[in-house]
């Protein structure tokens, strides 16, 4: 398995396990437009790893991921194929540094922590 990354010092934010509904839009390698339904992994207060992308991105690409009803522009950082399967897991950084992109609040927060994120999400929608 190869991995593309313009980051090499370790991660400067803790992430949380979090399996978030995503709904991912943007340019492929291809140039051709996409939109993914696809799923967070972890998630950091300004930053994300995203699975079942399936249309190859390469690193600075630009794509935006709508939760709820919030719509937040990333940046790739690192893509990775999973070996056997036409997926991608994508790193992707939040362009915009105002604290959580992800607009969760302690609560839901906690409750990730505590392994009940699907009760907190039960009736979110990408």
């Amino acid at each position: 398995m190869q991995s593309n990354s313009i980051e090499t010092e370790k991660r400067r934010q803790d992430r949380t396990k979090a399996v978030l509904p995503v709904r991912v839009r943007g340019i492929d390698a291809a140039g051709k437009r996409f939109e993914d339904l696809a799923h967070t992994l972890d998630i950091t207060p300004t930053g994300a790893r995203l699975g079942a992308i399936h249309h190859a991105l390469n690193v600075l690409d630009r794509v935006t991921v709508t939760y709820r009803q919030r719509k937040i522009e990333f940046q790739v950082i690192w893509t990775r194929r999973i070996e056997g399967t036409a997926e991608f897991q994508v790193g992707v950084q939040a362009l915009a540094r105002d604290g959580d992109a992800w607009g969760l609040n302690r609560s839901e927060s906690n409750a990730f922590g505590r392994q009940r994120a699907p009760v907190a999400l039960a009736g979110a929608s990408a």
